[in-house]
């Protein structure tokens, strides 16, 4: 059974391989269409911008779709970036910028006030426009600085307190079996092996 993972990031689709490996789901991205439509995530929450670009994509694609949004939830920035945690800087998508812009405006902000989250929302939509939500988090700290040299986007500076280690550090399997990611995807996982059962 094919699923369509709707995002460009080479990152996350990655991770997403690798949490539905033994899913009997074909994982394909964005690249595999033809002209896919821009979808513009203009929600006000991370469940209506991954529901969305899932229904988008499904109705486009003809094809089972899952999509997600996913951002950094700052304690001391009133729950900043949020839904704008991609383009916190401006520019879609540019991690280098968003996270010196992120340890800007936290400079003045104490090492034990710096709690934050990942928050992620799952959707799997059918091309008939159905659709269902699945969520996850993940509580950490944020760095004064970047460590790590794996993962993407705010992971250099995210610590996760009972690693001792940011998302930036961790080996992949180790990620991905905490991450708002990987906990959001392994509630969809029992639907989509009934799918592929199915289909079988």
């Amino acid at each position: 059974m094919k699923l369509l993972v709707a995002t460009g990031n080479q990152g996350k689709l990655k991770e997403i391989r690798r949490l539905l490996e033994g899913c009997g789901v074909v994982v394909v991205g964005l690249e595999q269409l033809e002209n896919p439509p821009e979808v513009v995530e203009d929600g006000e929450t991370f469940a209506a911008n991954a529901r969305k670009k899932a229904v988008q994509m499904a109705v486009f694609s003809d094809c089972l779709t899952l999509a997600d949004d996913s951002g950094l939830v700052v304690a001391a920035l009133n729950g900043a970036p949020g839904v704008h945690s991609a383009r916190y800087a401006g520019e879609q998508g540019n991690d280098a910028a968003n996270n010196v812009k992120l340890l800007q405006a936290l400079t003045d902000v104490a090492d034990e006030q710096r709690q934050a989250a990942f928050h992620c929302v799952m959707a799997l939509a059918w091309p008939d426009g159905r659709c269902e939500t699945f969520a996850g988090q993940v509580a950490g700290l944020i760095m004064r600085a970047e460590r790590g040299a794996g993962g993407f986007g705010y992971d250099p500076l995210f610590m996760v307190p009972e690693y001792g280690k940011t998302m930036a550090e961790l080996p992949l399997d180790i990620k991905n079996r905490i991450s708002h990611r990987g906990t959001a995807l392994r509630k969809v996982v029992p639907l989509l092996q009934e799918l592929a059962r199915q289909n079988g």
